[in-house]
């Protein structure tokens, strides 16, 4: 049974905007709407499979949270789902639209945001999308933990680390309604979809029609109280007659406050004295105009004072069919329990009846609503999405000896024979993974939702229409398409790009040939050395992902490569990126490998991305490279002397996390390097103990070539370590006979010399015994700054659930950069004397 496409409405009204996914046969599983006249609404259109998916009242009541969560689990267990496919909410907007003159403290209904949040923590669907006023993002609210701070934000550090976010104010009729209403949009995709992004599901842009392709061949209504005979819902609403006068001389785009005759400028009469009417917004009984979009429509928009509410010709306000144009409601959607069809066969008077029972809750329902096209363009989206292959790598390796695509002519040509018949996303994954030398140029291809993880943060840089962007190591291009959504409202964007390898290069630009470049953009392409390259111009922009390689065998070109270089104690390729890339950028952002949070080997690195605005770090672990070995992290820095900030994002897949954290805690200059988990349950523990009082000694000369079954000197290994012991196992243990020349030969019968596992988070202690060395596996530390002797007490405290928590963290959770070495071992603390 294939399951269905589902989703979640959360203040949902008359499910107006929802109606875009019933199009796209998307199921509801729950809609929730706190006015039962709206939410029949939704029942009139079969909104919900099943009855008990109605939830009428406040959400964030217990029982109907709990109605929600039943019904969830009611889908779970008959359709077999896992997750909602889609939450929507769209939460009451008062206090933050710039048209509610009567603003007080509104923090409280603003907050109904944060039970949208909640319920999204909760439920984890694979997509949310939040809709509100432009002002929605910097608006206060009161958090999940109590404190008060701007929705955006709430957002981000609730839900960054599950998702990956998109917020955009847009006007809607750029986007598939027909009339203009600016709003604010969220868009979040959970990370383990991979390869796909909110830029993916947001709403396409689509012209909007003018009001005269839109309604101008409706009939014309020319007498008040008049209903179209074939069209209960196009009809002329009545109004005070004495207003009339005020309207019926205006010309398009004229208000009533702009006639001359004082009669005819809005007014009332208070104790016999004529009082004229105030213009707040200067758009209060105002004709619209014939060719152009609508105006935004308003809950208001059955009166003349409303906003732009009367039509180009007739004396009237707009009719409920010509709203429903307008927000791209489709003609079979219902606003009763009698079919639209049934309701044009009533009598005149029953038509009449009707519409004073129903019209203004419709009209209201229409003001508040998202317009359906908007959201049906997402619904089409997500199912796209949701329906493309990624390619295995398998099929790509089948691909590649099938047509010998690690040729690169071959590869050209398959990709200009078959770009139509797969996603860019698969076309550069197997352009990615075809190049026979991406082993040799360290190339790895970056995943579409790993990229966007960058590009996400990069600035908008608002006060900047041109820019210019550096793509140090582009590969075959997996950042430009990012970069094209992400800046595609600028007026000018050159993007410089980069790369050493002449096979990328010809890829690259037979990709570009097949995707639709955006007219604002230009891409200069250089088949050049980035590190060598010199460079006449400043980057708004640098970014990518740079090769990660040791320099070994060409002593030369390493020279060359640590002359412009801030650290020179490394020789791999990322470093000498990242010191040239931000002598170049104003922003820099670019993946490399994790060990940059603490390996000794680039202290020097830390040191630098210090001296200036270190805005943000994602740390993937082993999540962003699939089948290579490796740990990466992110980073985002800012060059500007002028912009300093105490806080620095850190983004985890580790622990699905997104937290704002004090530089001065994880970048303290008390810990040797950066601790970007640092927390409470860490510094618990540090202040238990004394650090920095081991120096670490790791043997790399013994192999098994030097090691043999029986000897004099027993050859310990980490295996052999336990809790304050020594075991011994068969088959396992070695000796050797001569250890002159051995570095750790220094070390036998040396007293005080502590043993721990190399490479694991699971530590265990032991003093080193008499006739015993310990190979590469096994760290073996030593005291230092005269500190007291370690007692058998305090290597067994290495061996606690405490001790291991603790030191995670101190290890940043890192996977494979766990080498204990002079800046780790620092963390191999005594207890101090109270403990002991």
């Amino acid at each position: 049974m294939k399951k269905p496409l589902t989703y979640i409405s959360l203040f949902s009204s008359a499910g107006v905007g929802c109606f875009g996914f019933k199009q796209n046969n998307f199921e509801c599983i729950a809609t929730n709407e706190i006015l039962i006249k709206r939410l029949k609404i939704q029942v009139y259109n079969n909104k919900c499979k099943y009855h008990s998916g109605y939830l009428n009242g406040d959400i964030s009541a217990k029982e109907v949270k709990n109605k929600l969560f039943t019904e969830i689990e009611l889908w779970k267990n008959k359709h077999k789902i896992k997750e909602p496919d889609v939450l929507i909410a769209t939460p009451p907007c008062q206090g933050m639209s710039v048209a509610n003159h009567k603003k007080n403290n509104e923090k409280t209904r603003n907050s109904l945001v944060v039970e949208s949040i909640k319920i999204t923590k909760k439920v984890l669907p694979k997509f949310f999308i939040f809709e509100n006023v432009r002002a929605f993002l910097n608006t206060i609210c009161t958090d999940i933990d109590g404190k008060d701070k701007p929705i955006k934000e709430a957002i981000h550090l609730n839900l960054g680390g599950n998702y990956n976010i998109l917020s955009r104010v847009i006007n809607f009729k750029e986007y598939g309604s027909n009339s203009s209403r600016t709003r604010t949009l969220v868009i979040g995709v959970r990370k383990d979809l991979q390869n796909i992004t909110p830029f993916d599901i947001f709403p396409k842009k689509k012209k909007a029609k003018t009001l005269r392709q839109l309604i101008g061949k409706l009939p014309s209504l020319k007498k008040m109280g008049e209903i179209s005979e074939n069209d209960i819902f196009h009809s002329y609403r009545e109004f005070d007659k004495r207003m009339l006068p005020w309207i019926e001389d205006l010309k398009e785009g004229q208000s009533a406050f702009e006639n001359t005759d004082e009669n005819k400028i809005p007014h009332r009469i208070i104790d016999g004295i004529k009082v004229l009417n105030k213009s707040k917004n200067g758009d209060k009984y105002a004709r619209w105009y014939w060719d152009k979009v609508a105006a935004c429509v308003h809950t208001r928009n059955d009166i003349l004072s409303s906003q732009n509410t009367i039509h180009p010709t007739d004396n009237r306000v707009f009719s409920i069919r010509e709203l429903m144009r307008m927000m791209s409601i489709p003609e079979n959607f219902e606003w009763s329990d009698i079919k639209t069809n049934d309701l044009n066969k009533l009598s005149l008077l029953e038509k009449k009846a009707f519409l004073k029972r129903e019209e203004l809750n419709i009209r209201q329902c229409i003001g508040e609503a998202v317009p359906t096209g908007v959201f049906e363009s997402i619904a089409s989206n997500i199912k796209k999405v949701l329906s493309q292959k990624i390619i295995t790598i398998s099929e790509i390796k089948r691909l590649v000896q099938d047509y010998q695509l690690n040729i690169t002519e071959n590869l050209i040509n398959f990709i200009n024979a078959n770009f139509d018949n797969y996603s860019l996303e698969n076309i550069l994954l197997i352009a990615e993974l075809s190049n026979s030398q991406r082993q040799n140029t360290s190339a790895f291809f970056t995943r579409k939702d790993i990229a966007f993880t960058i590009i996400k943060d990069l600035p908008e840089l608002k006060k900047k229409k041109n820019i210019r962007i550096l793509e140090p190591s582009v590969g075959v291009g997996n950042f430009l398409p990012l970069l094209f959504e992400k800046y595609s409202n600028k007026n000018e964007v050159i993007i410089d790009v980069y790369d050493i390898d002449k096979s990328s290069i010809k890829i690259l630009k037979t990709v570009l040939e097949k995707i639709n470049i955006p007219s604002n953009f230009k891409i200069n392409i250089f088949n050049d050395n980035f590190l060598l390259h010199k460079f006449d111009k400043r980057y708004d922009i640098v970014v990518g992902n740079p090769p990660y390689k040791k320099l070994t065998k060409n002593k030369d070109l390493l020279t060359r490569y640590k002359l412009g270089a801030v650290n020179k104690k490394t020789n791999n390729l990322f470093s000498f990126f990242i010191d040239k890339s931000i002598s170049l950028g104003t922003f820099v952002s670019l993946i490399v490998p994790k060990s940059i949070l603490n390996s000794p080997e680039f202290n020097e690195s830390r040191k630098l991305l210090l001296n200036y605005n270190l805005e943000k770090i994602c740390d993937y672990g082993e999540k962003a490279f699939k089948g290579v070995k490796i740990e990466t992290i992110s980073f985002l820095v800012n060059t500007n002397p002028k912009t300093k900030s105490d806080n620095v994002i850190i983004e985890s897949y580790i622990d699905n996390s997104y937290q704002v954290k004090s530089k001065e805690y994880i970048f303290s200059n008390k810990f040797p390097y950066w601790l970007i988990y640092r927390n409470e349950t860490f510094d618990k523990l540090v202040s238990k103990m004394n650090l920095d009082i081991f120096q670490s000694f790791r043997d790399r000369q013994i192999t098994k070539k030097h090691t043999k079954d029986k000897g004099r000197i027993r050859v310990l290994k980490a295996r052999n370590i336990g809790n304050n012991e020594i075991k011994d196992l068969t088959d396992y243990d070695k000796y050797v006979d001569d250890f002159v020349g051995l570095a750790v030969a220094k070390f036998l019968n040396e007293n005080n010399v502590v043993m721990v596992p190399n490479l694991t988070y699971y530590p265990r202690a032991s003093f080193l015994p008499k006739n015993t060395i310990a190979d590469g596996s096994v760290a073996l530390l030593t005291l230092k700054n005269g500190s007291r002797l370690p007692t058998e007490k305090d290597l067994e405290f290495y061996s606690t659930k405490e001790f291991e928590t603790y030191y995670r963290i101190a290890r940043n959770h890192g996977t494979r950069s766990l080498n204990i070495d002079n800046n780790s071992v620092f963390f191999f603390g005594l207890l101090k004397k109270q403990e002991v």
